[in-house]
């Protein structure tokens, strides 16, 4: 009999290494994911944005996360993907990859830019004043989720999560703990 208990001991001593293992990679990649998409955008002054069109496909599909910076007019060059207002002052923005970078006689810079999807360049030249940053790094698919979790639902969502997360890794502490006190005193009784 007791060899079938220190079995089972150790096959859920087993279990429980997986499932920390598992939680441990879970957080780490969490950490991750936060520290990409909020921490290094608010240090640096970037603005994560989520792709919701074809145009920049088949590198930047719609739903990829795309983090900006702002970058002076100056060093934004041929190839960039630039982020600016579709007109001057408005709140909404559009990223496309410039591909004409022009200096006129009075020394004003104006950018062509063109979706990597798209057949045709953009309509008006991008004036410098509507230049909000060029892209820094992308990550696949999730845009979607930064949709989801803006606005009000993330001030609900985030909370509940992080309680979630931290109610969980306080559930693995304490079956950690009670199994280590029962093997003891299983092994007092021997």
């Amino acid at each position: 009999m007791s060899g079938r208990r220190a079995a089972r001991a150790r096959e859920k001593s087993l279990a429980q290494y997986l499932g920390f293992a598992v939680s441990a990679a879970v957080l780490a990649l969490v950490a991750a994911l936060a520290a990409l998409v909020i921490v290094l955008p608010l240090v640096s002054g970037g603005t994560a944005l989520t792709v919701l069109t074809s145009s920049m496909e088949p590198k930047y599909p719609a739903g990829t996360l795309i983090v900006t910076r702002p970058t002076p007019v100056d060093q934004i060059r041929v190839g960039d993907v630039l982020t600016y207002q579709i007109h001057s002052g408005s709140p909404a923005v559009i990223s496309h990859r410039v591909i004409t970078r022009s200096i006129s006689t009075d020394g004003t810079t104006s950018f062509i830019t063109q979706g990597d999807n798209n057949s045709d360049p953009d309509a008006a030249p991008v004036q410098a004043v509507q230049a909000k940053g060029t892209l820094w790094y992308a990550i696949p698919l999730l845009g979607w989720v930064n949709n989801a979790i803006s606005g009000e639902s993330r001030g609900i969502l985030v909370p509940l999560v992080a309680g979630a997360l931290f109610a969980y890794a306080g559930w693995l502490v304490l079956s950690t703990l009670l199994a280590r006190r029962r093997r003891r005193i299983v092994a007092s009784r021997s």
